[in-house]
């Protein structure tokens, strides 16, 4: 009766842990419930901060590292970053880390390397209007994040897209497509290119 009874107590226990294995899942990252963590570089169901391996950003109202606050968007494949009403748009694999109430941004650059978002579209605005001798980004204007340069080169950047009014010869009115890169992650202005006639014509304060 004694080993009777024990038997039935084995049987039990091994069941019962087949029951919590099938419902938790495999420690190991093999299992449904650690599939996205392990996919994001997370280790035991955390993200490895500071190497940009968190979880895939997800839309929503966000402190950044600076206690600005961010909005995060999505559609149609392409995310959206809004901080103190400047907006940036990024076609890119953007992930995000959780550290003390603060979140950590960075994109996923083509050669594989994770590119931390430091710098904020309103700032990188403020220095990209201010060497384009530009009040403000109108209807006109469009802000992207985005990859650039090459190979070791390479480098995620706000790019700015806008025209202004211009003067050819000082008499000819025309509109003048301009365009102004500056890092994403050192606020340094990497470059400012202007159509080839633009040293024939004279740009107004707008």
């Amino acid at each position: 009766m004694y080993n009777k009874n024990f038997n039935i107590l084995i049987l039990l226990v091994v069941f019962m842990s087949f029951v919590v294995t099938a419902q938790v899942g495999p420690s190991d990252g093999t299992g449904a419930y650690h599939d996205e963590v392990v996919a994001s570089g997370g280790q035991g169901g955390e993200p490895v901060l500071g190497e940009g391996r968190g979880v895939m950003a997800k839309p929503g109202e966000y402190f950044g590292q600076q206690g600005q606050m961010m909005q995060i968007s999505q559609n149609q494949g392409r995310f959206g970053l809004r901080v103190g009403g400047v907006n940036a748009d990024c076609e890119c694999n953007l992930t995000q880390e959780e550290f003390q109430n603060r979140t950590r941004l960075y994109a996923r650059m083509s050669e594989g390397r994770n590119f931390e978002i430091k710098v904020m579209p309103d700032v990188a605005s403020e220095t990209a209007l201010e060497r384009l001798r530009l009040r403000n980004c109108d209807e006109d204007c469009e802000i992207e994040l985005r990859e650039v340069g090459v190979g070791d080169n390479a480098r995620l950047a706000y790019e700015m897209k806008t025209q202004r009014n211009s003067k050819v010869f000082g008499l000819f009115g025309a509109r003048m497509n301009v365009r102004a890169q500056v890092d994403a992650e050192t606020g340094e202005l990497i470059s400012v290119n202007k159509p080839w006639w633009a040293f024939m014509a004279t740009e107004s304060e707008e």
